[in-house]
């Protein structure tokens, strides 16, 4: 079977399901997005690698790659392989010594591990099929994900009445409470008014 490389092109609040979070992964050569609903831990795990933070403590993942790393285990790809009744599934392909060692996965796991190595993320056609999205033309490749949440708006524009030492400051506090998806918000406000001067 054929595999379909992704990327993960958001990670936003579900409105469909409260206290849950949206990753939507993007076909590599096409238009169809693979939107994902996954816990608001597993989306901080996510957010933290995508943005490259460091915690104070290792998160779950960071010590799961931690002891790969020791062991010299080495994370090819991930492969999300099926979806049965609306749940995906995913595995870990590993190579140890030269032999491909295949771990059994929930999927958004797969996701925080495969931002974590840098490796690729693949899918079949028949899952695409299944539950992809296809972005109509006109839409803003980079715009909010299918199933963002307006209140993301509304934080941000909070952050823009503060200073760019007062927001350092902030950072520093949200890191220090383990607070990634606030930091994340906080560090993108600072890049952006860096960008712009």
């Amino acid at each position: 079977m054929k595999k379909l490389e992704l990327d993960i092109v958001a990670l936003s609040h579900s409105v469909t399901q409260s206290h849950n979070y949206a990753v939507v992964l993007g076909e590599k050569t096409g238009s169809r997005r693979l939107p994902i609903v996954i816990g608001s831990f597993e989306a901080q795990a996510i957010a933290v690698a995508m943005e490259r933070m460091t915690p104070n403590r290792p998160l779950t993942h960071d010590l799961f790659k931690n002891t790969l790393d020791t062991f010299n285990i080495e994370l090819k790809e991930v492969i999300i392989n099926n979806l049965l009744d609306g749940i995906f599934y995913a595995r870990l392909i590993c190579i140890k010594d030269g032999e491909i060692i295949e771990i059994d996965s929930r999927t958004s796991d797969a996701l925080a591990m495969a931002v974590r190595f840098n490796c690729p993320i693949f899918t079949y056609e028949f899952i695409l099929d299944a539950a992809g999205v296809v972005l109509e033309d006109g839409e803003d490749e980079d715009g909010p994900a299918p199933d963002a949440d307006a209140g993301v708006t509304e934080q941000k524009a909070s952050l823009s009445a503060y200073t760019v030492e007062d927001l350092r400051k902030m950072l520093d506090e949200v890191l220090s409470e383990e607070n990634y998806e606030r930091a994340a918000e906080i560090r993108d406000e600072i890049d952006r008014r860096q960008q712009g001067s």
